[in-house]
């Protein structure tokens, strides 16, 4: 992505439009991942968060319109996706620094600090694969880093006691779980697109210094019905409940039973 003109641009409203956010038209656009991985973490008012690769800002912008009075900061490599977080942070009246850096080489403030939470949207794609026409959306969506280095920073951000949240693809959770050995308790919720169907996508949840058995939560089935039968959403209820209401995924509830 070169340098945005508002031609380049949309305005996209998230959360039933409790969240406005500035994204490219043709390179990375958030969607749902982001929505779902803000509804997944246990922040309290008052509470620090980190974002790694925080892109446009949605995610760390959604979970600041559920939980207000959130100390929040954000990691960006791209320049232009971090202007735009920054805007939108602004725009939404939410405390939110970010910083353009590589989440490898963070700037000396954020090393020195320990976070509550620590949240991340990695890339999705190996770093072998075809390359995006749009040169943002590439680097978005390419794992030039490798996934054990997103989970390393994220863990070393954390105080003792705190969470690190990721969402990724399901095949990727072996390797999730082997970046946390030792370091961390964890909890997973697969996201199905519909009933019957395997889960493409993981919720990770991590607790620093945890002992807890890991555990593997049923899916959570994101459209009702076997297919879109016209242009509405036909999300189930839970899945509407987080992307209009403001509602939360509580995976500690949902391992307790």
């Amino acid at each position: 992505m070169t340098e945005s003109t508002e031609a380049d641009l949309t305005r996209d409203a998230f959360l039933g439009g409790h969240v406005w956010a500035w994204q490219p038209r043709n390179g990375y656009r958030a969607a749902t991942d982001p929505v779902f991985l803000a509804a997944s973490v246990p922040a309290r008012t008052g509470q620090s968060v980190l974002e790694l690769g925080c892109g446009v800002g949605v995610a760390s912008l959604c979970l600041a319109a559920r939980v207000p009075g959130l100390s929040l900061a954000g990691v960006e490599l791209q320049t232009d996706y971090a202007a735009l977080a920054r805007r939108n942070a602004a725009e939404n009246g939410a405390a939110m620094t970010v910083a353009q850096a590589d989440l490898r080489a963070l700037p000396a403030d954020l090393r020195s600090q320990s976070f509550d939470h620590v949240i991340a949207n990695p890339p999705f794609y190996a770093a072998c694969g075809p390359a995006a026409q749009d040169a943002g959306r590439d680097r978005a969506l390419r794992e030039d880093t490798p996934l054990a280095d997103w989970l390393d920073v994220g863990l070393r951000r954390l105080r003792d006691g705190g969470y690190l949240s990721v969402i990724h693809l399901t095949d990727r959770l072996p390797d999730i779980l082997a970046a946390l050995q030792g370091r961390a308790s964890a909890v997973a919720l697969p996201l199905a697109a519909r009933a019957h169907r395997p889960a493409r996508r993981v919720i990770v949840q991590a607790r620093k210094s945890g002992r807890s058995p890991f555990v593997l939560l049923p899916p959570l089935v994101i459209h009702q019905g076997d297919h879109h039968p016209g242009d509405g959403e036909y999300f189930t209820d839970p899945v509407r409940a987080i992307m209009r209401d403001l509602g939360a995924l509580d995976l500690a509830k949902m391992a307790r039973g």
